[in-house]
């Protein structure tokens, strides 16, 4: 779809538009909580294969075009490396060394890429609110996630924990890399799946990319990890069933359906949402609490988004309020030279 035509109803509704974050930011959570007790390829497995299955299921109910292609498997098959295997494989084993919270600020920094790679490959427009608002939303998530210390010391002028490497051991010891390499499979699979939806239906795409995906997981699973169930207990399947059914099945298939159709940079700017709610719920389930100045990030997070998502209007507002201001200016102007 061009980026110019009317999205259709299901991509102006705000519940809808809002949701695959909301469930991707609590299944951080439940993910979060569950993971002490299991290994990250086998919850990154079963988080997506089940999921596949339930999607495809769905996608034969709705009476969805089934057929793939040649062309269509081979751009399924690279959306479900990127997308599937990588991004799941990597986002499961950094959440065992971050908390919910920070995973979900180092993967949601990905808009920015997402925004870039748009840009040059569909020609969206962003514009210059566009362009502040992934800004002021990277500092957002950097006040959310990057250590308290560090900021302070910034702003005090103090960069010697950056010379000294400080940070960067911090982040190769943790798991932020493996965020970060998170967030850049996520950019490209959402620019992929513009791509594979020339050829396969989105939500059948959708689907058969988890399946395919989570398999290699599984796999890798098999042979590193042993027994990875075994000291799961009736609460963690549940977390395991709740990140599976609606943070991958529910979610992926809402996403994966509006990036087929609607501006890949105003939808993807509202995965700032995701560390938002990841954080909420983090406090509110596994006691990890929010400082004052992840709190600013908070704001700073939900300004951003505002200023993506409206900037077309933003801007014609703002041209209006200039031709105003500019004739109001001439007619004093004239005045005086009437006088």
């Amino acid at each position: 779809m061009d980026s110019t035509s009317p999205p259709p109803t299901a991509t102006r509704n705000p519940a809808v538009l809002i949701a695959p974050f909301f469930l991707w930011g609590t299944a951080m959570v439940a993910m979060k909580g569950a993971m002490p007790h299991t290994t990250p390829f086998f919850m990154a497995g079963i988080r997506l294969v089940p999921a596949g299955l339930v999607v495809l299921l769905v996608s034969l109910g709705l009476g969805r075009p089934q057929a793939i292609g040649r062309r269509g498997w081979a751009w399924l098959l690279l959306f479900a490396l990127v997308d599937g295997t990588l991004f799941q494989g990597f986002l499961a084993a950094g959440l065992q060394r971050t908390g919910a919270g920070l995973g979900s600020v180092m993967i949601d920094s990905q808009p920015l890429a997402v925004a870039v790679m748009a840009r040059g490959l569909f020609g969206e427009h962003i514009g210059a609110l566009g362009w502040i608002g992934l800004v002021w939303g990277i500092a957002g998530i950097s006040l959310l996630g990057l250590p308290d210390e560090w900021i302070v010391s910034l702003l005090h002028g103090d960069t010697t924990w950056l010379s000294e490497g400080t940070a960067l051991n911090t982040l190769l010891q943790g798991g932020e890399w493996l965020m970060l390499l998170a967030a850049l499979s996520m950019a490209t699979g959402t620019i992929l799946i513009r791509y594979v939806c020339r050829h396969v239906d989105p939500i059948v795409a959708t689907g058969w990319h988890m399946v395919l995906g989570g398999l290699p997981l599984f796999g890798l699973s098999a042979l590193g990890e042993v027994q990875p169930w075994q000291a799961l207990t009736l609460v963690d399947w549940g977390a395991i069933a709740y990140s599976t059914l609606l943070g991958s099945a529910l979610a992926y298939g809402i996403f994966f359906f509006l990036a087929a159709q609607g501006n890949l940079t105003s939808l993807s700017a509202l995965t700032f949402l995701t560390p938002v709610f990841a954080l909420l719920f983090g406090n509110l389930f596994l006691g990890e609490t929010l400082t004052s100045l992840q709190w600013v990030g908070v704001s700073f997070t939900l300004v951003s988004i505002y200023l993506i998502n409206q900037r077309d209007s933003l801007t014609q507002k703002l041209r209006r309020w200039m031709l105003a201001y500019e004739a109001s200016v001439s007619r004093v102007e004239s005045d005086k030279v009437g006088e």
